[in-house]
């Protein structure tokens, strides 16, 4: 092979890779919405609210996607101190779009009645796919601590963990992300309001069929 075949080869080949990068920043500049890759690994305590939103910015800046305001989708009990925090208020108004470029909803009402979230499109933030039921393990769980229309629940109801800032007392609401469950109801298939966890604990969280994840989106 001649100097002058194989510079080509290594321009050509150097051009596709520049191509593949192209698309792939192009894809991630896209990205509105993530399932997070990884929890903090504390349970449920997540830092609050204020503690889940820097762990979404955190792994999108670490994507190149941390040029836009990134909330967690949580919700969270009224207080003495404050009223509660509806998960669809914090959000945006959409539309949002995961790592490939893929919908996932066009507004809020979309989103909480017609939402494209499961196991082919609720991707994290790497463009990857979170193992759901028929993986091993199952993470399919996802912390919201919100009703089926992404509200909070009566402060009676400790189902956010403290309001997110509790690894051992109350439990979380959870969603499926593949929107599958053990029985065919409007709620094991919900993505935001399936289940109470065991507790909020992180091995309690594993066992029932997480890992501490949760839905990020950008305004």
């Amino acid at each position: 092979m001649n100097t002058t075949m194989r510079l080509s080869i290594l321009a050509s080949a150097a051009l596709v890779s520049f191509s593949f990068a192209g698309i792939a920043q192009a894809q991630q500049n896209s990205m509105s919405f993530f399932i997070t890759s990884e929890g903090p690994g504390k349970g449920g305590d997540l830092g609050g609210l204020a503690g889940a939103d820097a762990h979404c910015q955190k792994l999108a800046t670490a994507v190149g996607a941390g040029g836009k305001t990134w909330h967690a989708y949580m919700s969270t009990n009224s207080t003495p101190a404050q009223p509660g925090i509806n998960a669809r208020d914090r959000i945006g108004s959409g539309p949002w779009y995961n790592a490939k470029g893929v919908l996932i909803a066009k507004d809020v009402n979309d989103l909480h009645t017609n939402p494209q979230i499961n196991k082919a499109i609720g991707l994290n933030e790497k463009g990857e796919p979170t193992k759901v039921r028929g993986d091993t393990p199952n993470q399919h769980d996802m912390l919201t601590g919100s009703t089926l229309e992404g509200r909070s629940f009566p402060p009676n109801l400790n189902l956010t963990c403290n309001n997110w800032t509790s690894s051992n007392f109350g439990s979380a609401m959870l969603g499926h992300s593949d929107r599958e469950g053990i029985a065919d109801t409007v709620y094991q298939h919900s993505p935001f309001s399936a289940h109470m966890s065991r507790d909020c604990t992180q091995p309690g969280l594993v066992a029932t069929g997480g890992a501490g994840l949760f839905y990020c989106f950008a305004q």
